[in-house]
C-alpha cells in the first residue's frame, strides 16, 4: 500500500511516520511537508506551500491518506488560519488524492468534534469531518482522540498542566477520559489505513490507548 501522510512533523504524525516505514503491508510512504525531512527508504518528502498545493499526480496518487495535520489558534495566529491548516488544507487534499484514485481517509479529528457545538475548535473538527464524508471515499474513519498526552514541539501550557493532572488521576478515571498517547492514536490510524473493510468507521477515545 502507497500511503500519503499529513501532519509527518507533528506529535501522532511522526509517531505514524515511524510505525509506517516499519510496517512490511506499507510499501511507500509520501509525506509532503513545510520543511526538509531525512531522507529515509520507502520515504517520498517533498518540500508543499500547503497554501498552493500543486496539482501533479506524483503527489497524490496513492491507496489511503492519513491525516494527521492539526493546528491550535493560538499558534495558527487568527480563527481564520486555524480553519484554513485544520479544514480547508485537508480537504483540498482529499480532493486530490481521491480524484488520483485513493480509496480510504483516515482523519486525527478530537473528541466532541461537531458541527453544532458552541466551540469553535469542536465546530471546525466537526465541519472537517462532515465535508471529508461528503466526498465518498471507499473507506473513511473518523479518529477522536481527547487530550493526547506528548511533548510537542510547540508549547501548549494549558494541555500540559491538564496532561498532568490526568496523569495523577489516571487510575481512578474511566478510559474515555483518560490521555491518549499519540502512539495509540498513530497505531490505530495506521491499523485503519491498512484495512479493506468499506464504510464509514468512528474511533472514540477510550479505544486509543
Amino acid at each position: 500500500m502507497h500511503l500519503l501522510l499529513l501532519g509527518a512533523t507533528g506529535l501522532v504524525g511522526s509517531h505514524v511516520l515511524e510505525a509506517a516505514l516499519a510496517d512490511p503491508r506499507i510499501t511507500a510512504v509520501t509525506a509532503p511537508t513545510r520543511r526538509p525531512l531525512p531522507s529515509r527508504p520507502g520515504l517520498s518528502a517533498p518540500v508543499l506551500d500547503f497554501d498552493s498545493l500543486p496539482q501533479d499526480p506524483a503527489v497524490w496518487t496513492v491507496d489511503a491518506v492519513i491525516c494527521a495535520l492539526g493546528t491550535t489558534i493560538k499558534t495558527a495566529g487568527s480563527r481564520e488560519r486555524f480553519h484554513r491548516v485544520d479544514h480547508d488544507i485537508p480537504l483540498e487534499i482529499a480532493r486530490l488524492a481521491k480524484a488520483h484514485g485513493a480509496r480510504t481517509f483516515v482523519l486525527n479529528s478530537a473528541k466532541g468534534a461537531d458541527v453544532k457545538s458552541l466551540f469553535f475548535y469542536s465546530r471546525v473538527k466537526g465541519e472537517t469531518e462532515q465535508d471529508i464524508l461528503a466526498l465518498g471515499f471507499d473507506r473513511t474513519v473518523l479518529v477522536r482522540p481527547g487530550l493526547i498526552d506528548g511533548p510537542r514541539p510547540e508549547p501548549r501550557p494549558v494541555e500540559k498542566w491538564a496532561g498532568k493532572v490526568l496523569s495523577v488521576l489516571g487510575p481512578l478515571l474511566p478510559s474515555s477520559m483518560k490521555a491518549n498517547p499519540p502512539e495509540a492514536i498513530a497505531r490505530a490510524m495506521l491499523a485503519a489505513a491498512a484495512s479493506t473493510a468499506p464504510g464509514v468507521t468512528i474511533v472514540p477515545s477510550q479505544d486509543l490507548h
